[in-house]
């Protein structure tokens, strides 16, 4: 008989009886677990959680505590003793407080660098300066032959038919189809244009004022003037003949004054072009970021007067960067300024803002028009709004090239000129600085003279009659096809990759609806015909493309995954019947056909290389108008505040007549803003090319205190361009 037994006598017996003393198995800290219906976290939550929030905020911390100690110390001094022995204070602390907050502001403004770096030229100075210092943005290095010697020394502009044998005494002999018979055409179509709109103006127009000039000009000779008879004679740079005592590098006005024969032989290089990174004429990365270092160190101890270059740990820098800007060219600058040059600190600020703040608008549309690349934005209360940017590639260099093809096309005298030599290409830009005008009044039949300068020879004096050549090359702004473009996305993308999102790899360099608005109209693809303004409210909902992305948090992709799954950039399996990728290989005929696939990286950086094929080219008055229907986004009254407040900027903005010419424009393209439509120059007769380095250096100024837009030397150590994200004033 089996007897049952109680649950104690079983576990005695078993051996399942608990015998410890309930002490625990290990000393280490045991963590409950937590409620998991109820959680929370603070990490990235708070600003003293950042490093770029806590180092603002312990330099604020430091400098209160440094200016109460000053004021006291300066309290304590100014005080004195009075016949009685009694301490009594200043009369007026108040005047002594001004006195001292002056003094520091001038300080600061002292060690304060503003730079501004074009296509062409480079503008430097400090804060303390009412105006920049100006520098050509080139270097001159020692190379196997110059620059108009490469490639068998073929002219620019390129001439299609050159009559070796022709000479002054040939007077029936006429240059034509130079330039190929699109450009003849077009030429004579913008002349035949302007012909009826001076006659529409009550303008007197004479029938036969082209064959005028062309006979006066085919008999036009030079005179010679020996050098010690012009007073205006040119100092050339002089280069040692001694090959190791010759200097690697010239930069800055002198680079372009070192004769074309000089032994050794120089090559010109130009490390920004048509606002991109020159990749043609450089082969490698280091070289391109070399020669752009070396021109600011040059720029810093020629122009600021800064001799040792450890000083710039104790100077502050505003950098100026392009509206529509490409990261890797922030990002490479930066590195220079902060790890090559060792600047204390460094702030960003874009173009347009920088204007407004130099004009003191607080709304606006910015156009700038400089050598190389003319860009249009909307600034409304201190923001650029993204969508309006715009960045098209011609400029201030094109009318120049332009201008001479015209002129020779009239029988120039001086025929041989070649803007690749230094000499010819600096007398263009006098020429056209002179001479070019797109003024009613100004387009007649007259007479100039030039005189001619080159190391080495006598020089020489021309006459030549102009006449509308003057107007018509200026108006290329408004018919950009007359300008040349063949050879401006060259070996672009060739040793500097475009910048890729850090975590799926898609491009992320900066777009806005307006500027896909210009390179689809370039492409082609816009519905547009025969230079009519883009449907842009109709468009813009197809083309409208975020111009950055939001920023990574978990948060906001357990959303995604929740609501919109996002697709794998592996991919997910096909159903059945579907064929394999991986497996089975279409025919040639049957890649275009659409694909059930979806790769999302994939699509956005074929878009992006196309979108790097197309040069962006627009005529200015409708990329101003592009660019004010994004920027508006459809309200009437801020749409008429950009009308009434575009304000032209940039060197090339300074032909007379061209304010005047581009307001007719705008008001024939939106016949309903007649009286709205203002195109003005900057105020308080500030020059136009200097503008946006004058509104750098006041928003330096005001922002001395309390900004945090600044980069400090040890933050860009330890976090580099990742803290771009939390120190720009724009999405970054």
């Amino acid at each position: 008989m089996v007897v049952k037994k109680s649950g104690k006598a079983l576990l005695r017996e078993e051996g399942l009886e608990r015998t410890d003393n309930d002490l625990d198995l290990t000393s280490w800290p045991q963590v409950n677990m937590i409620n998991q219906k109820n959680y929370y976290t603070e990490f990235l939550k708070r600003d003293d959680q950042f490093l770029a929030y806590r180092s603002q905020n312990e330099e604020a911390r430091s400098r209160m505590i440094k200016e109460a100690r000053d004021k006291d110390r300066a309290l304590a001094q100014s005080s004195r003793v009075g016949e009685d022995g009694a301490v009594d204070a200043v009369d007026d602390p108040s005047t002594e407080e001004a006195i001292a907050a002056l003094g520091s502001k001038e300080a600061y403004a002292s060690k304060l660098i503003v730079l501004h770096v074009g296509s062409q030229n480079l503008r430097i100075g400090l804060g303390t300066d009412a105006l920049p210092k100006t520098m050509p943005m080139v270097i001159a290095r020692k190379w196997r032959e110059n620059e108009s010697e490469e490639n068998g020394g073929e002219p620019k502009p390129k001439r299609l038919k050159r009559d070796e044998d022709y000479t002054h005494e040939d007077s029936d002999k006429v240059y034509d189809n130079w330039f190929g018979e699109d450009f003849d055409s077009q030429y004579a179509t913008m002349a035949s244009e302007l012909r009826v709109r001076m006659r529409n103006n009550k303008r007197r127009v004479l029938p036969n004022s082209r064959e005028v000039i062309a006979n006066f000009n085919r008999k036009s000779f030079p005179d010679t003037i020996t050098e010690h008879n012009d007073p205006d004679r040119v100092d050339w740079t002089e280069i040692p003949r001694n090959p190791k005592e010759a200097p690697d590098f010239v930069t800055g006005e002198a680079a372009l004054r070192i004769p074309e024969k000089s032994i050794p032989r120089y090559k010109l290089f130009w490390p920004i072009q048509y606002g991109w990174f020159n990749e043609e004429d450089y082969t490698s990365r280091n070289q391109l970021y070399h020669d752009i270092s070396r021109i600011f160190e040059e720029a810093f101890r020629s122009q600021l007067g800064i001799k040792d270059l450890k000083e710039l740990a104790n100077y502050n820098c505003v950098f100026i960067i392009p509206d529509l800007y490409e990261r890797t060219y922030v990002t490479m600058m930066l590195d220079i300024l902060m790890r090559d040059l060792g600047l204390g600190k460094v702030c960003l600020q874009q173009e347009s803002l920088s204007a407004t703040f130099g004009a003191g608008y607080s709304i606006s549309c910015i156009v700038d028009i400089g050598a190389q690349k003319t860009t249009v934005c909307c600034v409304d209360e201190g923001l650029c709004l993204e969508e309006s940017r715009v960045n098209v590639k011609y400029g201030g260099a094109d009318v120049s090239e332009t201008f001479m093809r015209m002129l020779l096309h009239d029988n120039f005298p001086y025929s041989d000129i070649n803007l690749k030599r230094r000499y010819d290409w600096i007398l263009a830009e006098e020429l056209k600085r002179k001479f070019v005008s797109i003024k009613d009044s100004d387009v007649v039949v007259r007479t100039w003279e030039f005189h001619l300068r080159a190391s080495g020879q006598d020089t020489r004096k021309y006459v030549f009659k102009t006449y509308d050549a003057t107007a018509l090359a200026p108006m290329g702004y408004f018919k950009p096809s007359i300008f040349d473009h063949s050879q401006k996305l060259n070996s672009r993308r060739n040793f500097i990759p475009r910048s890729v999102d850090l975590y799926d790899g898609s491009p992320n360099d900066p777009i806005s609806i307006a500027q896909i608005e210009v390179i689809d109209f370039a492409a082609g693809k816009s519905a547009t015909e025969n230079g009519a303004l883009p449907d842009i409210a109709n468009t813009a909902q197809i083309n409208s493309t975020p111009s950055k992305e939001r920023p990574f948090s978990l948060l906001s992709r357990l959303n995604d995954v929740e609501l919109t799954p996002r697709s794998s950039v592996a991919g997910s399996p096909g159903p059945e019947g579907t064929p394999n990728p991986d497996r089975d290989t279409p025919a040639a005929g049957d890649l275009d056909k659409p694909s059930i696939f979806h790769d999302p990286v994939f699509e956005k950086t074929k878009i992006a290389e196309e979108r790097d094929k197309v040069l962006p080219i627009m005529p200015l008055d409708l990329a101003i108008m592009t660019s004010i229907s994004q920027g508006a986004r459809g309200d009437d009254r801020k749409m008429r505040d950009f009308f009434g407040g575009i304000m032209l900027i940039g060197g090339g903005s300074k032909v007379p007549g061209v304010g005047e010419f581009l307001e007719e424009r705008l008001r024939e393209l939106k016949p309903g803003f007649q009286k709205e439509i203002l195109v003005g120059r900057p105020p308080r007769e500030i020059d136009e090319q200097v503008l946006i380095w004058k509104g750098g250096s006041v928003f330096g100024k005001l922002s001395s205190s309390g900004n945090d837009s600044w980069i400090s030397r040890g933050e860009y150590d330890m976090l580099g361009s990742r803290l771009l994200v939390n120190k720009c004033m724009f999405a970054w």
